[in-house]
Order: structure tokens, then C-alpha cells, then sequence
């Protein structure tokens, strides 16, 4: 008896250890949690501002899980007060999970029956935005939907260009640029008013402080630093006027295309044969428009070939990739709809036909023929074109108020800007989760 009352209390002691064990695993496996951002179309009030919350974790060196065609596309983020707070102050919405919950969502995701994945994002890219200094950022959708969702980015224009100052960002957005020199081929409706007048002696003057005769041969010189940065490992996102413009300008490097009321001296006789499209990022055997009084540039732009697409019915659809096998595309076109609003722009959309056939279509209009979202490699690098002046504003004309974001804050088509600012983050090689 006193034998084993001696065991008694050595027992009692290693039960309650074993208990208090229990006990603190317990309470710790209940409370570990991680913090979802749904981004369907019931779930997210904010789309927009989302993608700032994400961005913002990845700036303190935290890491995100996006869960590519899993409602909409949503973030998997770490728990923790500071980031409830900060999407409450946003007024983003989002879910805690449970660990418990997040692997069962993760591992239904990596099921080979799924066409869904989970991407890790690692870093916050450094973001510059290429646009003339006078500019305000409601002149452009992509400086607004940054300034919404309070994601930071710096302006450079052809100076920082020039002076090979591209290699310290991640990604560059091409503001609505004419990279041929025409001045945005405004000359036949506004060479008489006062901001043209003024905007072509700002631009003349800036040529020639940079050492170059004219224009034409000064955007030339950009366009080959742009081209050279992305195929250095760069990421290039162009709107508008900046996608078909950039590519004649690789074109035509070796070229003049200009008219007199341009650049002062008459083009090259027969420069459309000269036109070198192995050059080009994108689009091959377009025509180039001559007529200096027309605001087009050329055959790409399928603007003024849309008269059967009457504005109600004016859509775009977005292509399905497979998450696992194409997780680039995927990320470029997660929404919470396929279907997203057309809208106009001097570039509008492109003509399939034009289109170089390792460019993958994104998304287009099926009933018009044309193609309104592209992406392609060059190099190490890569780029996305996107036709259109502004998601929100159908018809933008010179002079317009700028768009409220407050009032489309869960825009499908401001989305597909902000897929590609996120894009240079994820881990550049695919592993499984």
C-alpha cells in the first residue's frame, strides 16, 4: 500500500501535464485562423480596393495565397488585427477561417478534378507609371484605379526613360501614348486649339533639350528602351493608344512615317513596305493609316469597324484557361463574370486577324471579330494590351469629368488592370500548395 501510494502521485502529476498539453494544442488549433477576401460577386462588396489590401500585405513582407477560380478568384491572407482593421477601414470584405478550413479549401483546390489553384504571392512589385508630367491621374484608368485601391506607384516620362531608369520597377503601365510622334493623331479636329498648340511645343522642346531633331525619332528612342526592358524581364501593361502606337513604332524603327505638320520634312516614299513587323510585340501585316487629318492610326484598331455593335449589347467575354497548366493567363482574367462591358478608346479593340499567333486573346467580342485583351511573352519578360480608354466611361471624350471609382467599386473591368499589377508578384516558378 505505501508502494503504491508513492506511484499514485507520480502518475497524477504526468496525467495533468499531458492535460495542460492537450489543453493549450487544443485552444491554439481552434483559434489559428487566416483571413479569406472572397472576391465573388455576393461575397466582395469592394473588388477594387481588394487588391490594395493584398497589395498592402505583400508591402510588409507577408506572404498571399491567390486562389485562382475559387470565388471569383479570392486572397488567402495571415490573420491578425491589423489587417481586420485595415479592411474594415477599406470597407473590404472578408472571412477568418480556421487552419482547419483553409486546408480543406486548399487541398479541394489541388484536386486534379478542379480547374483551380492556389498561387503564392511574394513581394509587392514596384510599380511605375509612364505619363507626361502635367497629367492628372483621372487622365488615365490605370493611375485612378491605383489611387483608389491605395496602391503606390511613381510617374516617369521619357527622361527616366532614357536614363535607363526602367530597371528599378517591377511594372511599367503605359499611359495613353502616341509612341509614333503625331502628337495622338489629334491634328484634324484640334490643331487649332490652344492645349494642342501648347502640348506640341512642350513636347518639341523636351526633344530637343534631350538631343534629338524631332519627336518622331526622341518616342522612337523610348519605345526601343521599353521594348528592351521587357525582354530584359520586365512587366509592360499598355492601354489605348499605347498598345497599337507602340508596336508601329518598332516597326517603323528604321522608318519615317510621319507628315510634315509632325515633324517638319515629309515621310519616306512607300514606308508602309518598309515596315519591319518581326519587330513588333504583338500585331503583324497592319496598314498604316496616311491620312494626317484621320484619328487613327491604323488597321489594328477596330474602333471605326464596329457599327454593328450597338452600345447596349456592347460586351466582351473572357477566355477559360486551365489554373494548373496556365496559371499566367488564369491570373490576367480572374472575375467574379465572364462577361465584362465594352467600352471605347482611340484604340478600341484589335483585329484577330492581325494578331501574331503567339499572342494569347484574353478577351474578345466574338460578334465584331476583334480582340479587346491580349497577352504575350518577349524575352524574359511580358506584356498585356488592353483596348479601351476607361472600364467605366463608354465613350470618354476630350474634356470629360474624370470617373467616380466610388461608384463602381466592384468594376469587372478595372479588375483585369489590377490582375496584372498583382502578376509580377507571384512566385516565379509554379509549385503546388
Amino acid at each position: 500500500m505505501i508502494y503504491l501510494s508513492k506511484r499514485t502521485p507520480l502518475s497524477f502529476q504526468a496525467k495533468a501535464r499531458n492535460l495542460t498539453l492537450l489543453f493549450f494544442f487544443f485552444v491554439f488549433f481552434v483559434k489559428a485562423s487566416v483571413i479569406l477576401i472572397p472576391m465573388d460577386a455576393d461575397g466582395q462588396e469592394n473588388h477594387l480596393k481588394a487588391y490594395g489590401i493584398t497589395y498592402w500585405v505583400l508591402n510588409k513582407q507577408q506572404k498571399v495565397q491567390w486562389l485562382l477560380n475559387y470565388r471569383g478568384g479570392s486572397f488567402l491572407l495571415p490573420d491578425g488585427d491589423a489587417i481586420r482593421k485595415e479592411c474594415q477601414i477599406r470597407g473590404v470584405s472578408f472571412e477568418v477561417l480556421s487552419d482547419a478550413k483553409a486546408e480543406q479549401i486548399l487541398d479541394d483546390i489541388s484536386s486534379p478534378s478542379q480547374n483551380q489553384e492556389a498561387v503564392i504571392l511574394e513581394k509587392a512589385p514596384k510599380i511605375a507609371v509612364y505619363t507626361p508630367k502635367g497629367n492628372q491621374p483621372w487622365d488615365d484608368a490605370v493611375t485612378m484605379v491605383l489611387t483608389y485601391a491605395e496602391i503606390p506607384y511613381v510617374t516617369i516620362y521619357d527622361e527616366e526613360v532614357l536614363d535607363d531608369k526602367l530597371a528599378l520597377y517591377d511594372w511599367l503601365h503605359l499611359h495613353h501614348e502616341d509612341f509614333t510622334g503625331q502628337y495622338g493623331k489629334f491634328y484634324g479636329a484640334y490643331r487649332a486649339a490652344p492645349w494642342y498648340i501648347e502640348a506640341k511645343k512642350e513636347a518639341e522642346a523636351l526633344a530637343s533639350k534631350l538631343g534629338f531633331t524631332k519627336v518622331s525619332e526622341q518616342k522612337r528612342a523610348v519605345a526601343l528602351k521599353i521594348r528592351n526592358y521587357v525582354i530584359g524581364g520586365g512587366f509592360m501593361f499598355a492601354m489605348c493608344s499605347a498598345t497599337d502606337s507602340f508596336d508601329i513604332a518598332l516597326a517603323a524603327e528604321d522608318t519615317d512615317i510621319c507628315e510634315a505638320m509632325f515633324d517638319g520634312d515629309p515621310s519616306d516614299a512607300n514606308y508602309q513596305s518598309k515596315l519591319n513587323f518581326k519587330n513588333t510585340f504583338a500585331f503583324s501585316n497592319f496598314i498604316l493609316e496616311r491620312n494626317p487629318l484621320r484619328y487613327e492610326f491604323s488597321s489594328i484598331d477596330m474602333t471605326n469597324k464596329r457599327r454593328n455593335v450597338p452600345r447596349e449589347s456592347d460586351y466582351f467575354s473572357l477566355m477559360e484557361f486551365s489554373a494548373k497548366w496556365d496559371p499566367v493567363p488564369t491570373m490576367l482574367t480572374q472575375n467574379h463574370t465572364s462577361l465584362v462591358k465594352g467600352f471605347m478608346g482611340q484604340t478600341t479593340a484589335f483585329t484577330r486577324d492581325q494578331i501574331k499567333s503567339t499572342v494569347m486573346v484574353l478577351g474578345e467580342n466574338k460578334i465584331n471579330g476583334e480582340a479587346r485583351y491580349i497577352h504575350g511573352i518577349k524575352g524574359k519578360g511580358f506584356f498585356t494590351f488592353y483596348g479601351g480608354h476607361d472600364p467605366e466611361d463608354y465613350q470618354h471624350r476630350v474634356g470629360d469629368p474624370k470617373t467616380e471609382l466610388e461608384l463602381h467599386p466592384t468594376s469587372p473591368g478595372y479588375r483585369l488592370i489590377l490582375n496584372n499589377v498583382l502578376f509580377p508578384a507571384a512566385r516565379k516558378k509554379k509549385q503546388k500548395t
